[in-house]
């Protein structure tokens, strides 16, 4: 049963990705642009003495190139190695001993920084934060330590854990053309392979003002900040490098990609991935609140027929991959003891053909209106969490004031759009399906 919440836990950090990021109170805040390129979002809430402290850097894993995958992740461990004026190995402990957090996270699309401080620490994580941005140590040392950190990460967190590579194994079969062909953990050898100069041209060109928003939330002085924040961001110098992105346009997969995994896992799984549209889109909304009519709580209709009545599955989770291109939707479920696979993955389609031939209830509907509106209000209780979600909503749309308006998005969906984007997206010839098997099975 360890495999189970092995990847149950997995489950959870993945439909992150694509979770609800708002509240019903409206949210009040000031940005602004620094003449270096800087965007500069100020969100203040005394309700607590703490503030929060974030960078994004419009940089993910498919900025990278296919033979050096893996970059924008080594920065993010990297990023914490010091600065001129920062020790090696002291940015933690300089946070820790003010009474903050710190952590760092990657996706495809970018990466966030972020401390979270007593208010009075306003001025120290500002400072760090521009250290990094102005001359963090991309070094020989600090290149070798964290190039042994990462392989070893990818060991521990994918290679060795069950179900840990069901995203690689995933992506690579779903995309052919884009880079999200490749997921964030990147290629071992790729960052093996990479010389220092490598690194330092990765950093110079992603890691500036003109590609970054710098957002702080919480218990802030607006004119204070304003202040501090021109004195430490104001003389960073604008990158000079083409930081142009031009979408790839992945072409369709005109046909069912159907492929058997056999690793070190008790159970089998099956997965089902639906290429679909990107985050922001009315198409995405309808998808999210289908995913949440198919398998969020032991009320969803997954759960009730495959879990509850067939008693096919143990375990059913359904939910889109948040990116900001074109992307997935993934549908998993582990099958009950003797229940072969191919029937549990019939039962899953049956579900979905539900969803296609007729409307859900007027009452069902409802009910999964209250069920968004329930965790829009609860999304952004924590400062942290507006702040990411600011950062977020300006990197991918250039619109920080999402956070006010997409809840309307949501309850502007309807039956019809949900009904309409099931017929639309969920199709056999529009998905990955992967069979998980205990090594033992295979020949």
């Amino acid at each position: 049963m360890n495999n189970r919440f092995s990847l149950l836990a997995f489950l959870f950090i993945i439909a992150g990705l694509g979770s609800v990021n708002a509240q019903l109170n409206k949210i009040n805040f000031e940005e602004f642009d620094l003449d270096n390129g800087l965007h500069v979002i100020l969100h203040q809430d005394k309700t607590t003495p703490n503030v929060t402290v974030s960078v994004m850097y419009n940089v993910g894993s498919k900025h990278e190139s296919p033979d050096r995958t893996g970059f924008a992740h080594f920065f993010e461990h990297l990023m914490f190695e010091g600065t001129e004026n920062i020790d090696r190995g002291q940015y933690f402990k300089i946070v820790q001993n003010a009474g903050g957090t710190l952590n760092a996270n990657t996706s495809s699309d970018r990466t966030y920084y972020y401390e979270t401080l007593p208010s009075n620490q306003l001025e120290l994580g500002l400072w760090l934060e521009s250290e990094r941005m102005l001359h963090a140590k991309v070094d020989s040392l600090g290149i070798a330590t964290q190039k042994k950190v990462v392989i070893e990460e990818k060991k521990q967190s994918y290679d060795n854990r069950p179900y840990g590579t069901i995203l690689q194994e995933t992506m690579k079969r779903a995309f052919t053309e884009h880079p999200y062909r490749w997921t964030t953990i990147g290629d071992p050898e790729h960052i093996m392979a990479a010389k220092d100069e490598e690194f330092q041209q990765f950093y110079n060109k992603f890691y500036v003002p003109n590609n970054a928003v710098l957002v702080l939330a919480g218990d802030i002085e607006i004119d204070q900040a304003k202040e501090w924040i021109k004195k430490y961001f104001s003389d960073i110098p604008r990158g000079k490098q083409n930081l142009e992105y031009n979408p790839v346009v992945e072409p369709p997969l005109n046909g069912e990609v159907r492929d058997t995994v056999f690793d070190n896992v008790q159970l089998p799984l099956i997965l089902q991935a639906y290429r679909t549209p990107a985050m922001g889109t009315d198409d995405y909304y309808a998808l999210d609140m289908l995913s949440t009519l198919l398998s969020k709580g032991q009320s969803s209709r997954l759960y009730k027929s495959l879990v509850d009545d067939q008693q096919k599955a143990m375990q059913v989770a359904s939910f889109p991959i948040g990116y900001k291109e074109p992307s997935l939707a993934l549908t998993i479920a582990l099958p009950n003891m003797g229940v072969e696979t191919k029937d549990l993955e019939d039962a899953m389609d049956a579900e979905i053909k539900k969803v296609q031939d007729e409307l859900i209830s007027e009452k069902e509907f409802q009910k999964l209106k209250n069920q968004f509106e329930n965790d829009i209000v609860k999304g952004n209780i924590r400062v942290a969490t507006r702040a990411n979600t600011l950062a977020r909503n300006y990197t991918y749309f250039g619109n920080a004031n999402l956070i006010n308006t997409e809840l309307d998005k949501y309850l502007a969906v309807t039956r019809e759009d949900i009904q309409r984007v099931a017929n639309k997206y969920l199709t056999k010839d529009n998905r990955v399906v992967l069979y998980y098997l205990p090594k033992s099975q295979q020949n």
